[in-house]
């Protein structure tokens, strides 16, 4: 699960001092990994950046316990890449700050999925945006594109949700090691595994700190052809990442919502800062140029005909927002019991959805026939 390259590139990585804009700047000094380890001091003190205690440190590297790292991958079926391997994601070449390695769990031949999508945002993102964010994330893997994002909860968690219900491909790359989850995380990596990648720059046993978060979103934004904010306050790291992104020259979408709701403010920001509104999951294949051929699909496969006008009227009050209850009542004309048992029948048929505060919101869309 690792090359005789990815072990000096490893070596690389664990020299203290070192990260990866300066270690690429030796490699390109000195000829290559294996030209590294043999070159002089005049050679490396030519460097910019280097140092008489980065000097040291690159001479004592070869005491690094990289078999100790090694023994830790075995025991957890943890594999390791490294940029000379074929398997390394092809959107990394030539971002100047990608990681020297990265160690993995599942099939690291999907890094090279193209296209990809990063959709990030909220930790505590409402029930709205969780929920369309498992819908879109469902759309687009229907639509071959492999979804990117952080393993969170919140946004995070709901679009390997849906992209894992579509059978898609799925990349979750992590900001502590792969040795240091929970076990309900590791339950997660392992659903994961099996339809994607589980990714990580730090050492398996590293755990996670907050500086590693902005480490980790540098990641997804290099790795997606684009990334969607689809629900984030103005303080949201996921910001961090629409901002990578846009300076690696990706394409950055945002969900807008309700301006009087703050946990939307961040998403109208980068809408302000030059990012594209994205109000239709139809909308970003056109706009990145993919196959829209089964755009006109629905984007669960599932269509629903009301069963009568009643049912119709209310449905219809529900097209493209939440709905509370006793505006459905007023809207519709009818009693508030008349209305709740129409309503629990066809949330039982998973044709709505309910809400906190007594609000509703479609989940399947109307058959025209």
């Amino acid at each position: 699960m690792h090359s005789e390259s990815a072990l000096q590139w490893l070596r690389l990585a664990m020299v203290r001092g070192i990260g990866p804009m300066l270690g690429r700047r030796l490699l390109a000094a000195t000829g290559g990994i294996e030209a590294l380890w043999s070159a002089t001091a005049c050679e490396l003190k030519s460097v910019d950046g280097m140092g008489p205690q980065l000097l040291a440190a690159i001479g004592g590297s070869h005491h690094a316990p990289v078999a100790d790292i090694l023994t830790q991958c075995r025991s957890m079926q943890i594999g390791l890449i490294c940029p000379d391997d074929p398997d390394w994601p092809m959107a990394l070449a030539g971002v100047d700050d990608a990681p020297l390695v990265l160690f993995y769990r599942g099939n690291p031949a999907s890094l090279q999925h193209v296209p990809m999508l990063a959709m990030v945002g909220a930790r505590r993102a409402s029930r709205e945006g969780r929920l369309l964010t498992r819908r879109w994330s469902h759309y687009f893997c229907q639509h071959d594109i492999a979804i990117v994002s952080g393993m969170a909860f919140g946004i995070d968690a709901a679009a390997h949700g849906g992209a894992l219900e579509a059978g898609g491909t799925t990349i979750a790359v992590l900001g502590c090691g792969l040795m240091t989850l929970s076990e309900e995380q590791q339950t997660q990596v392992a659903a994961i595994a099996r339809h994607g990648c589980v990714v990580s720059e730090f050492l398996p046993a590293q755990s996670a700190r907050p500086a590693h978060f902005p480490r980790r979103n540098r990641v997804i934004a290099a790795l997606a052809q684009a990334t969607l904010v689809m629900e984030a306050d103005i303080r949201s790291g996921s910001l961090i990442t629409a901002r990578l992104a846009g300076e690696y020259g990706r394409d950055v979408f945002a969900v807008p919502g309700s301006v009087l709701a703050s946990n939307h403010a961040g998403c109208h920001q980068l809408i302000r800062d030059g990012a594209m509104l994205l109000d239709r999951a139809e909308t970003l294949l056109q706009l990145l140029g993919l196959n829209n051929d089964r755009s006109t699909e629905m984007r669960t496969g599932k269509q629903y005909r009301p069963a009568d006008a009643a049912e119709a009227r209310i449905l219809m009050a529900m097209a493209g927002e939440a709905v509370h209850l006793d505006l459905l009542a007023d809207t519709c004309g009818l009693t508030l019991p008349e209305l709740s048992t129409i309503l629990l029948r066809l949330e039982l048929q998973g044709v709505i959805e309910r809400l906190p505060g007594s609000r509703y919101l479609l989940a399947m869309e109307l058959s025209d026939t």
